[in-house]
């Protein structure tokens, strides 16, 4: 496999973005509207918003993408890091780039003064599950919600 490079998202990388958000939502059988990818293209490209966007690049082509919001929390004085959106083309996965893009987010994060990354993927997710249980710990949490 050629170089990955890890870059945050630049305004002209819309073209780019776009399709590697889409085929996140194909992988997990959701359908945002397009109105809401728009308005979260607009919060990655707003610096006084805690979203972030970084895409995998290889030979010139987007081949992954992650996103990032950093938050408060009551159990530290230090931001927290959420990895929201973590994909890897198809045709790229299992070859290091998922590992490439959460340690990119690590480093930012490290860089931002954060004291944790955590992030949620869904149970049926086995081989991500493999790959996270590398890299970071279980807590054990179990997540719940309603929507509003």
């Amino acid at each position: 496999m050629s170089n990955i490079e890890i870059k945050p998202v630049q305004p002209n990388d819309h073209a780019n973005w776009h399709p590697l958000w889409k085929a996140y939502q194909r992988f997990y059988k959701v359908d945002i509207p397009e109105a809401v990818s728009e308005v979260t293209w607009q919060r990655i490209m707003d610096a006084n918003e805690p979203i972030n966007a970084a895409l995998a690049w290889a030979d010139g082509q987007p081949v992954g993408m992650v996103h990032w919001i950093f938050h408060r929390s009551c159990w530290t004085v230090e931001n927290s890091c959420y990895l929201q959106d973590l994909i890897v083309d198809e045709n790229h996965r299992g070859s290091g780039i998922g590992r490439q893009l959460i340690e990119h987010v690590y480093a930012q994060a490290k860089g931002a003064g954060c004291a944790k990354v955590h992030w949620l993927t869904h149970e049926t997710n086995a081989t991500a599950i493999a790959l996270y249980e590398r890299i970071a710990e279980r807590p054990g949490f179990t997540q719940f919600r309603k929507a509003l």
